[in-house]
């Protein structure tokens, strides 16, 4: 767990970071993060008898540059002396229109490290791309001592792999204040913050913990910087977040789960990038997957892990989200009942909310009319619909 905690660190620097297979057949592999390269980084270690060189990407980034591949990820070898520039080798690992040349062959699946060396880069919130390099046998004491000096950092694939499941059931409850609210006034903000220290989740616990039901509501809300602070018209975040804490007051009282999980877990900056991408014409889906990301990154072991802290294990569910039903009846949390928490449709987040209900599943019928949730425009459809409804 360290070593992992450490690799993510060093790659959100810009520094590479070692993989080592458990195949004993298989050399290390050297892994840079695209968003953070310099050519005198890496191009040495292609010199000198080192193995080819290759871009590793997902399955999703690859379909966006025509490939398709069934495999979650793949390498795609660069060839040749003319090799690529940074800034060549980011745009082929985020950009739209972006296309391979000669001086790379055709699509071949990934190994453990490499796919090893996408879940760290999920990890970091960095885009899902990768330079690697396979050290060869005549390298191999150069890399070692580069590893003893301190100038990389040497991670077993299998431990990346499960970058994601290491720190299940470490989370920790470092600090609480009472802090009164516009819809409740009492409520007790308790930080919880992950073995690795990278992300920070809050508790908001609203109202008095004796009086609430035996199936607590429960809110699980993704921190939305654009839409929870500024008001964002491109989402209804800001909305359903202060729609969430009224309504867990109006039943008596509850928990809202404030997760660090922005953009559907794919971080702020990539959060931006994708909104890039759907000024070009995608969907919010599609523009994720443009950047290589799955339908949602979002993950709620933490959830599950906060409410045992909690001593909550029934809950009143406050979502249109079905995921989270089945994360945390998964997590053995009971999920006694669902209620839908919308906010407005405008003209600026109806093409977003669309495609949750048309891409995603979620459940919002309701608010979208019948029909408008599949992609039609009801007749008066630019009113707002209800900014509250249980069901």
């Amino acid at each position: 767990m360290h070593q992992i905690e450490r690799a993510v660190f060093d790659l959100r620097r810009g520094m590479p970071v070692v993989i080592q297979s458990a195949n004993e057949h298989e050399t290390p592999v050297l892994v840079w993060p695209l968003e953070a390269i310099g050519s005198d980084d890496w191009s040495g270690w292609l010199d000198q008898g080192a193995d080819q060189a290759a871009l590793v990407l997902t399955r999703h980034r690859l379909a966006a540059l025509g490939h398709h591949f069934r495999a979650e990820a793949a390498c795609l070898p660069l060839t040749g002396t003319a090799l690529p520039s940074p800034d060549e080798l980011y745009r082929l690992a985020s950009e739209d229109g972006a296309a391979p040349d000669r001086r790379f062959d055709s699509p071949r699946p990934a190994g453990a490290a490499e796919r090893g060396a996408l879940a760290l880069m999920r990890r970091a919130l960095l885009v899902p791309a990768a330079l690697t390099v396979r050290v060869d046998n005549s390298r191999l004491e150069q890399l070692d001592a580069a590893v003893s000096q301190g100038q990389f950092l040497r991670v077993a694939a299998v431990d990346a792999l499960r970058c994601f499941e290491l720190s299940a059931g470490l989370v920790r409850r470092v600090s609480e204040a009472d802090i009164p609210l516009a819809e409740a006034a009492q409520t007790r903000f308790i930080l919880f913050r992950e073995a690795d220290g990278l992300r920070e989740h809050v508790a908001i616990c609203i109202g008095q913990r004796d009086t609430w039901n035996d199936a607590v509501p429960l809110r699980l809300h993704s921190a939305c910087l654009t839409g929870d602070l500024f008001g964002s018209l491109r989402c209804d975040c800001g909305e359903q977040l202060r729609n969430g804490v009224a309504t867990i007051t109006s039943l008596g009282g509850g928990v809202l789960l404030y997760l660090a999980q922005e953009g559907r877990g794919i971080g702020l900056a990539n959060k931006l990038r994708a909104y890039a991408l759907q000024d070009q014409g995608h969907d919010t889906v599609d523009a994720d997957q443009v950047l290589g990301f799955g339908e949602d990154e979002r993950r709620y072991g933490v959830a599950v892990d906060m409410l045992a802290e909690l001593n909550i294990s029934r809950v009143r569910l406050l979502t249109n989200n079905p995921t989270k039903m089945k994360a945390l009846a998964d997590g053995g949390i009971e999920v006694v009942s669902r209620e839908g928490l919308y906010g407005q449709v405008t003209a600026q987040n109806r093409r977003y909310l669309s495609a949750k209900a048309n891409r995603s599943g979620h459940l919002l019928d309701e608010m979208l009319g019948c029909g408008a949730g599949r992609g039609e425009r009801k007749e008066g459809s630019g009113k707002t619909a209800p900014l509250l409804s249980h069901r």
